[in-house]
């Protein structure tokens, strides 16, 4: 008996091997045949059979090297189509206007899901789910949009001035206090503390001064894209031990934003329902017209509270520190837009909303910082069916990526492309052809780019008005990658106040 059972089990033991190895080698011969019909677009050396250019990658990050300088490097050594394999996996990256405005402005071109959904939860629990950012079924993501448009339209916009100024003057007075006292500042970290507190206010009546006082929010947005990070990144993450004190932690901080974003929701309709006065807010406007749309689906209002209130301050805070870390790099570009606010504000420290067109160079100080150093730097679309790129047939069925870091960075496109050089984006200067997107464009450029900018200029104004700063010396200009690109050093400087110094 016992023998028979041996027998039994040794059988099935050996038709599951049998199967494993079958199955193995069906892969194999899949993987091959993904090569087959690929390996004819330019590319990199695959690192192997299997992993095919991943290794690269990793070693990249491992070096903590910026990703994006590779895929820079291959682009310019393999031309503006580039393939790249993992696995079974193909997808290539574009470095061509023609591409770029085909992939972006048209709505044929689904956002990648396989890329955006992996944003959908974090070690199981939700993050962006199917919110704005994320979905990529375009008539669903245009609903969400049509509700959110009126949130984000000028006459709205122009009614925020108040709360960037005010918001802004947090950060003087800290900037003011440090002067007084000598003492160096992390521009990065107080930058981030004031478009917090502004989105956090604007966007949902939530009341904070986080340059004054302790609380959650920094700390549990830092840990969700430093989660973010790392579960893109590593897919066997989850298995290793010394990093589920980690994950824990993360998914705590996603948990604590949508519970936040649950007591907002709620306490807003509650007060709409009751004909209560309500602020005149983002979240206001969401729900009014969700509820005019007949859309009220909670978990994506919470998808997109933590969209709104991540994105919304991660990228101006990056975009406004790379700002200032050129500017104490070129003195004399900052002596030129220090003129114009002279110019344009006087001793007058309330911004208003008109004074902002006129602060022109200040807005090509501002995109030359975004093409150097684009904050999200770059989108991929998916393309279903075969198509042609500079010549070359690209079957369908795989993601294309457009990397504004890349394009940003070219010599074909930017004349000395390393140079911090506002004049590129002079009213007079040649218009940058589908190679500037920081924003992305078409359909589904980013929503909240006029906010971000309107902030990004009242903040940047009411420094170089009222402050002299100095980098600190000894410190790294490399590019950190959370997700969102920021200066690795924090931007260490010495501020004086002008009015000191006179």
């Amino acid at each position: 008996m016992l023998q028979s059972l041996a027998g039994w089990i040794g059988a099935v033991i050996y038709y599951l091997f049998a199967l494993l190895v079958i199955a193995f080698a069906c892969y194999c011969l899949y993987i091959k045949y993904i090569h087959m019909k690929y390996d004819h677009i330019p590319g990199p050396p695959r690192d192997s059979f299997f992993l095919g250019h991943s290794t690269s990658i990793t070693r990249q990050l491992k070096a903590n090297q910026l990703v994006h300088d590779l895929f820079l490097e291959w682009s310019l050594k393999y031309g503006p189509v580039c393939r790249l394999n993992m696995l079974h996996y193909v997808a290539i990256t574009v470095a061509s206007p023609e591409a770029t405005k085909e992939f972006l402005m048209s709505s044929k071109y689904p956002k990648d899901a396989l890329t955006y959904k992996k944003l959908f939860d974090f070690f199981g629990t939700r993050f962006l789910g199917n919110g704005l950012l994320t979905n990529t079924d375009h008539d669903y993501w245009y609903k969400q949009r049509r509700i959110m448009d009126p949130a984000f339209s000028n006459t709205y916009l122009r009614g925020l001035m108040e709360t960037f100024n005010e918001r802004a003057e947090f950060l003087v007075e800290k900037l003011e206090e440090a002067a007084k006292n000598n003492t160096s500042v992390h521009m990065h970290s107080l930058l981030n503390c004031v478009t917090l507190s502004v989105i956090a206010k604007v966007a949902f009546g939530i009341d904070l001064n986080l340059l004054e006082t302790d609380t959650p929010f920094p700390k549990a947005i830092e840990a969700c894209l430093k989660g973010m990070v790392n579960y893109l990144r590593d897919p066997m993450i989850q298995l290793k031990p010394w990093m589920w004190g980690f994950i824990k932690e993360v998914k705590e901080a996603i948990r604590f934003l949508r519970r936040t974003g649950e007591e907002c929701i709620r306490e807003r309709k509650n007060a709409i329902k009751n004909g209560e006065e309500v602020p005149k807010d983002i979240l206001t406007q969401i729900l009014k017209t969700a509820e005019l749309e007949e859309h009220d689906d909670h978990e994506q209002m919470l998808d997109n509270f933590l969209t709104f209130f991540i994105a919304g301050q991660e990228t101006t805070a990056n975009q406004l520190s790379f700002a200032v870390l050129e500017l104490g790099r070129h003195p004399e570009i900052l002596e030129k837009i220090r003129q114009e606010v002279d110019d344009v504000l006087g001793v007058r420290q309330d911004i208003q909303y008109e004074d902002l067109g006129k602060l022109s160079y200040m807005s090509q100080v501002l995109k030359e910082t975004l093409r150097l150093y684009p904050t999200a730097p770059g989108t991929s679309r998916w393309i279903a069916e075969d198509v042609v790129i500079e010549g070359i047939h690209i079957p369908g069925g795989l993601p294309v990526v457009m990397n504004s870091y890349v394009s940003g960075r070219m010599e074909a496109f930017f004349p000395d492309p390393l140079k911090f050089d506002p004049e590129r984006f002079h009213p007079d200067a040649p218009k940058p052809y589908y190679t500037y997107f920081p924003f992305a464009l078409g359909p589904r450029s980013c929503l909240g780019q006029t906010f971000s900018q309107m902030e990004a200029k009242v903040v940047l104004a009411k420094l170089v008005q009222r402050f002299h700063f100095h980098l600190l010396p000894g410190q790294s200009f490399e590019i950190m990658d959370m997700g969102t690109l920021r200066p690795s050093s924090g931007v260490l400087c010495n501020i004086k106040s002008r009015s000191q110094a006179s």
